[in-house]
């Protein structure tokens, strides 16, 4: 692999006057990625990677920024796909793109799965897929998009407060670039990963989504099995060709005898490895479809922090609820409907809650409601807070609660630092009618990685030089808003539904 032109540790150097490179995080046969602090967004921390190949002429150089515009507009639609936000070509002619980073595990590093774990993870991987084939519009156009690398190493698994464990395919609109750009060494101008490509990829003709679907059949049967479906002498192009053209996949049951699958499932995957794309489900709604049909009896027996508990059991103690039921609506808030933090002195402990009015109806409807949070932070230009609750229900329209709080305001750390203390937080609802009093009491549970990831923030806090722009980091603050929002409801409607009904 070429070296990168910040390969060196000690370079200090900005990348396109906008990415302070840190360290190298992960290499590959595709290039190599670097940790970086995006120095528009506050130091907000991406990831970037750098392609192998060079882009050396014009045409390859607008092929890339095409393919990059789509996966960057791709990854805005689909809450599975890694979220792009720039591209560019270096210096040195080496073509990068910029996404989010993430902390989690490669679902190589995972399999082989549990069969509700593989249930969960397989419909998500799905999602992704499918937003992808059914095409994004740009200037007028529909352009489908195929990934044409599907395999283990490009799905990447993350914690989640709302899914439990979120999946995000990688490399998404990049491989047709490096199938243009490649110098592979076939004739056919193959590019790709041999133990999971198509025959059809192999053969270098024109691909559809029906070769990625053949790609996830290999990744399917390696989740449950730890093993692929084939297993040639060596590992070189001749005999991949010939096992991926010529030789029937092993049976599941024959890799792992003690592997019992619905036989739903089984017809599933292999109908996947078919030799030709006829004979293979022609969309990924065809394999959602199974997925959804297996998945309904299963998900009970996930584990208990991946299904929201019941709204009575609010996790808060006696003492907190009690102190709750008895609040008065302030007398300098209006009467309307609003929602404002405030910090509840419980004998010498301070407990961060919401207080908000609703109308009558709205509270009864909204009782039964699942409960989400998450928190946005804003270092520079003033360290701003974004605390977003989610009241969400199937049958209504999702209810939003955000708060904007200023962490130069010592009132609003002691608050956070409660946050990051308490595992729950109680919401204290207020009728719009007169007299305007209590009449429901729930809590939202606050995730673990959450809560560190306020305690950070405030320590950032109280280590930052004065600052008088709390109007600009707002504004900022605001544009996340709106896409945490499609992200958040993305991720909801992702969520299978449970028996229990509960979602």
């Amino acid at each position: 692999m070429n070296q990168s032109p910040f390969a060196s540790p000690s370079n200090t150097g900005l990348l396109a006057n906008r990415y302070q490179l840190k360290q190298l995080i992960g290499s590959g046969g595709m290039g190599e990625v670097f940790l970086a602090d995006d120095i528009l967004l506050g130091g907000t921390p991406v990831a970037i990677k750098f392609l192998a190949q060079t882009v050396a002429n014009t045409k390859m150089q607008q092929d890339f920024a095409h393919e990059a515009l789509m996966s960057a507009a791709l990854s805005q639609r689909s809450v599975h796909i890694v979220r792009a936000y720039d591209y560019g070509v270096s210096e040195k002619g080496k073509p990068f793109y910029v996404m989010e980073y993430l902390c989690g595990k490669s679902l190589k590093d995972l399999i082989p799965l549990p069969l509700p774990m593989f249930i969960t993870l397989s419909r998500q991987i799905c999602l992704g897929l499918q937003c992808a084939h059914q095409g994004i519009n740009i200037d007028g156009k529909v352009y489908p998009l195929i990934h044409r690398d599907i395999k283990p190493a490009n799905i990447l698994v993350v914690p989640d407060p709302i899914l439990n464990k979120l999946v995000k395919i990688l490399d998404f609109g990049i491989a047709k670039v490096l199938n243009y750009t490649s110098t592979a060494s076939t004739s056919r101008g193959f590019n790709g990963t041999l133990p999971y490509c198509s025959p059809e990829q192999l053969d270098g003709e024109k691909l559809d989504s029906r070769s990625d679907i053949y790609s996830l059949g290999i990744m399917m049967f390696e989740m449950l099995t730890g093993k692929k479906p084939w297993q040639p002498e060596t590992d070189y192009f001749g005999a991949w060709y010939k096992a991926h053209h010529f030789e029937p996949p092993q049976a599941i049951a024959d890799v792992n005898p003690s592997l019992k699958l619905p036989q739903e499932l089984d017809n599933l995957i292999m109908a996947c490895l078919a030799k030709k794309a006829s004979d293979r489900p022609q969309n990924i709604a065809q394999i959602l479809r199974v997925l959804e049909n297996l998945g309904q009896p299963n998900y009970l027996s996930l584990p208990a922090k991946s299904i929201p508990s019941s709204p009575l059991a609010s996790g808060l103690s006696t003492t907190v609820e009690q102190t709750c039921w008895q609040l008065l609506w302030p007398q300098d808030k209006p009467i309307q409907e609003i929602v404002f933090p405030q910090t509840l002195d419980i004998k010498q402990r301070f407990v961060a809650a919401l207080l908000l009015m609703l109308s009558k109806q709205e509270i009864k409807n909204h009782t039964l409601s699942n409960r989400y949070n998450q928190f946005i932070f804003i270092e520079s230009p003033h360290p701003m807070l974004l605390w977003v609750t989610l009241l969400y229900n199937r049958q209504l329209t999702p209810k939003w609660l955000p708060c904007y709080l200023d962490m130069q305001n010592l009132q609003n750390r002691r608050l956070v630092n409660s946050l990051a203390e308490n595992e729950h937080y109680p919401l204290i609802f207020f009728t719009l009618e007169a007299p305007h009093t209590c009449t429901n009491v729930l809590s939202s549970r606050i995730d673990p990685t959450q809560r560190q990831m306020l305690k950070t923030w405030i320590k950032q806090s109280q280590n930052l030089p004065p600052s008088s722009q709390p109007h600009l980091s707002k504004h900022l603050l605001k544009q996340q808003y709106k896409q945490m929002q499609s992200q958040m409801l993305q991720r909801l409607e992702s969520k299978p539904l449970v028996v229990s009904g509960h979602i």
